[in-house]
């Protein structure tokens, strides 16, 4: 029999370690290849580690809410074979530990903006987190070498460069702090309101579950950072109405897929964006940052009452087609906790359909570093004025809201109700021509 270390697989760029939710086997039970073994959390989604080897797992490495980093082990099987040892990395290589290339590749950028000039070498790798805190703190590349790393082959962690600037007898710099309390790789207690809570005889306290958690720390410093404005519209969607009814069916037939209404909100919203190219944008500080790509987020409820936003990457570049089955597959992997981190990061602009909750309209808060989100409605029949070559006439019309929440620190009412409306516009025109 050889002994067989099972290692936290590689999960996505900038995604170095993950904490153990619970293990669906116990030590001493057999497992088959491919059976997913253990249910893990990042900061952004909760996904299961399958096991690509059959045997029996005589050890676990880590517990229950304990983290392990990327390419560590976390548990060691018994399977069939001569002795020795091997691990994960040998048996099946797509879940090894990341290479120099995706260890280095962040996909964004952290809010902080440096100020000093100090540089450093591309022998020393260092996360934009780091550097930045680096950078503010003035710490050089000589002085970070003597720092003892405690991240994945020695890597300086925030932990780790946040001590030793204490060490030194200094507090982080207000931009070093507020580094410190954008960075979310662990979950932090949702503040309570100054004012005294008291319960009443029957009451039940329900402790928030750790998405529950992110979820509340991200709304409240979304909303701390971002002065909000909302614009609203009402939209005649009949003519997409009547397409879907025209086309559904056929969809369906030929690709073996549902066709909703989403992919024709975010292929609208792609060309808005495409007409108003600085929606698509994040704020570094003081300077904008304009997106080249559009990668647009879904808000997608899960069945156990949390939010989670996977991204289409790429949109623009998606046929209407191409969208619904992307959208349908995240949907699909978000609801059953299969989705991967690299799943839900990225997005430029968010998308929220409240009106699969019957909700007429809403105020939805823009994510972090998004600069605005739109929220669609609910379709209802409503009698409508159409104008008419013999005049006004009122007929039953198939009416939607939208609404418009965006940034005022880089979007003003102009921009954000331009975009609005032009969404507007590529809805209530829509061509029953249009070819899926």
């Amino acid at each position: 029999m050889a002994e067989y270390k099972l290692l936290l697989p590689s999960m996505g760029e900038g995604v170095m370690e993950a904490t153990v939710i619970t293990w669906l086997f116990n030590e001493g039970d057999q497992v088959k290849e491919d059976d997913s073994v253990v249910e893990i959390a990042t900061d952004k989604v909760d996904s299961d580690v399958p096991t690509p080897v059959s045997g029996k797992i005589v050890k676990i490495l880590k517990q229950k809410d304990e983290v392990a980093k990327v390419g560590e082990a976390i548990a060691i099987l018994e399977i069939e074979g001569e002795g020795g040892s091997t691990n994960s990395e040998e048996v099946k290589t797509e879940t090894s530990a990341p290479d120099a290339a995706t260890i280095q590749a962040i996909e964004e950028p952290l809010t902080a903006t440096a100020t000093s000039h100090v540089e450093f070498s591309g022998d020393l790798y260092l996360s934009p987190l780091v550097k930045s805190i680096a950078q503010q703190e003035n710490i050089s590349e000589s002085e970070l070498q003597t720092i003892k790393g405690s991240g994945l082959e020695g890597r300086i962690t925030k932990e780790d460069i946040l001590a030793h600037v204490a060490n030194k007898g200094n507090q982080p710099t207000p931009q070093a702090a507020a580094v410190q309390a954008t960075s979310t790789p662990a979950v932090k207690a949702v503040s309570t309101p100054a004012a005294t809570i008291s319960t009443a005889a029957g009451d039940e306290i329900i402790p928030m579950d750790r998405m529950r958690k992110i979820i509340a720390e991200n709304m409240v410093k979304a909303k701390h950072i971002a002065p909000h404005v909302t614009s609203f519209i009402e939209t005649d969607v009949t003519n997409v109405v009547k397409w879907r009814a025209k086309n559904k069916d056929m969809f369906e037939k030929r690709e073996g897929e549902k066709l909703t209404f989403m992919p024709i909100f975010v292929k609208a919203i792609v060309k808005a964006i495409q007409d108003f190219p600085m929606i698509n944008v994040s704020i570094n500080g003081d300077n904008i940052i304009k997106k080249k790509n559009i990668n647009i987020g879904m808000a997608t409820a899960l069945p156990d009452g949390n939010l989670i936003v996977p991204v289409i990457k790429n949109a623009d570049q998606l046929s209407l087609s191409g969208l619904a089955k992307a959208i349908n597959d995240l949907a699909y992997r978000a609801r059953n906790k299969k989705l991967r981190p690299e799943d839900t990061q990225g997005a430029t602009y968010t998308i929220s359909n409240v009106g699969s909750f019957g909700n007429l309209m809403g105020t939805p808060i823009i994510p972090q570093p998004q600069v605005a989100i739109m929220a669609i409605g609910a379709i209802v029949k409503k009698p409508a004025v159409l104008e008419t070559k013999d005049g006004d006439v009122i007929a039953i019309r198939q009416l939607m809201f939208m609404s418009h929440s965006y940034d005022h620190r880089v979007v003003d009412g102009s921009l954000g109700g331009m975009m609005l409306k032009h969404v507007h516009d590529y809805l209530q025109n829509w061509d029953l021509n249009t070819e899926i």
